[in-house]
């Protein structure tokens, strides 16, 4: 007799994709870690391919052959680049010509973030790594959600918006339009340069990859700690931006007045740079006193599962049975 799978979960990120394949009882039958899923670079057939990739090696490790036809049940995707509801809906069509399941549901990887942390769908995640994006959810299916594309939507905040705003204040300051910082100084010697002007030069010729740029924002968070006024200005911003998505999501779903989850998460929030994270806690509990915040250290495989089985109408006992996997 084949192995059923009742769910496939990904976690499709940037830089990689997690696999899960899970049976009807809540077992964790096989995984696999796949490659970044980057539709907007390489075309969505492409970035499919990827994710083919680490569900043909979960799938070439499960315990024993796929039952019958249909054996393989529902697909819960939680992918990056699906930012919008329309891709999205895209997304999940391309999913299901794949016929990878039964039945596909695409939403996008925060989700995937904030089922992880709480033990029903129902609070809010803000999620600051490259970028930075908020959502929110509750139980009857209602969700609260930002673009989170970029300026154009209105975002501020995330590792490469910190470096680059770190840059700006720190050029300014070498040449004397703007207020002095430390930043001009530690910036630059990041990378064993001695000045702003080098590093700018490193930068727009490519001798230093502007990939690179993510190393700066523990630098801008040191500087920040040890007292300069600029750097902490944009950590002190950062807390506002993150403060304000929360506030907003609980608004629109109705959470304000009763006890609620804001989950962080993201590389810039699980850091737990106490200036940051702090601040965060603080001025959350000025503006929402009842919201709980904490740092998600669950996989957002595990929320990607866990959506599945809220879509399967399995039991609390599954429920419970998955998380005591990744505990």
């Amino acid at each position: 007799m084949g192995v059923n799978v009742s769910v496939v979960a990904v976690d499709a990120g940037n830089s990689k994709t997690d696999v899960a394949l899970i049976g009807a009882d809540g077992t964790v039958l096989s995984t696999a870690r796949g490659g970044g899923f980057q539709p907007p670079y390489v075309g969505v057939e492409a970035a499919l391919d990827v994710l083919a990739g680490a569900l043909d090696e979960a799938f070439a490790a499960l315990p024993g052959p796929v039952g019958s036809v249909g054996s393989v049940g529902h697909v819960s995707a939680c992918l990056a680049n699906a930012d919008l509801p329309v891709e999205e809906a895209e997304l999940a069509e391309a999913l299901e010509a794949r016929g990878w399941g039964t039945s596909v549901q695409v939403r996008n990887d925060t989700f995937a973030i904030l089922r992880a942390g709480v033990d029903e769908p129902r609070g809010v995640a803000v999620v600051c790594g490259a970028g930075i994006n908020c959502v929110g959810m509750v139980p009857d299916g209602r969700t609260a959600r930002f673009p989170a594309i970029g300026r154009i939507s209105g975002d501020w905040g995330g590792g490469a918006g910190l470096a680059e705003e770190a840059l700006w204040f720190a050029a300014r300051a070498e040449d004397g339009r703007g207020e002095p910082t430390e930043l001009a100084r530690v910036l630059p010697g990041h990378f064993g340069l001695d000045s702003m002007y080098a590093l700018i030069e490193a930068l727009h010729r490519g001798t230093i990859p502007l990939t690179r740029r993510h190393e700066l924002t523990p630098v801008l968070f040191a500087t920040a700690v040890a007292g300069d006024p600029v750097a902490g200005a944009l950590v002190e911003r950062l807390a506002q931006e993150v403060v304000a998505m929360a506030s907003v999501a609980l608004t629109r779903l109705g959470l304000l007045e009763e006890e609620a989850p804001v989950l962080l998460g993201g590389s810039v929030l699980a850091a737990r740079h106490p200036q940051l994270n702090d601040r965060i806690a603080e001025l959350l509990s000025a503006r929402v006193p009842k919201a709980e915040v904490r740092v998600v250290s669950e996989p957002p495989v595990l929320g990607a599962a866990l959506l599945g089985l809220d879509v399967t109408g399995a039991a609390p006992e599954v429920h419970r049975r998955l998380r005591e996997q990744y505990a």
